[in-house]
């Protein structure tokens, strides 16, 4: 979970103030094609999250007063492995999803 909801979260937690961290992973929208990643391991993926699930699940989980919300199983995983890989292995990985895919001419 994101360390900047985990701290808002605490300091809140006094003054009836609920914060939930949305992990929302690839998400079925724009996105990719106006940050010109459509041609990215991340951008190119069909398993991306319909955008209406994942504002339901946000939602849900706010109103629960759930610390965080990861709507899609991957990501879900993703989080878990964040807990425990060394964050040179994360920013590698995070590096390798984001990179352009090699073109036979490039």
């Amino acid at each position: 979970m994101d360390t900047f909801a985990i701290s808002l979260r605490h300091e809140l937690k006094d003054a009836g103030v609920s914060v939930t961290c949305l992990m929302p992973g690839p998400t079925d929208t724009e996105f990719f094609d106006r940050a010109g990643l459509e041609d990215t391991p991340v951008g190119e993926t069909s398993q991306k999250t319909d955008p209406k699930r994942v504002a339901r699940k946000g939602y849900e989980a706010m109103e629960k007063g759930k610390a965080a919300m990861a709507p899609a199983f991957a990501t879900k995983v993703q989080s878990a492995l964040a807990d425990i890989l060394p964050k040179s292995v994360l920013a590698r990985m995070h590096r390798e999803m984001a990179e352009p895919e090699e073109t036979p001419n490039g």
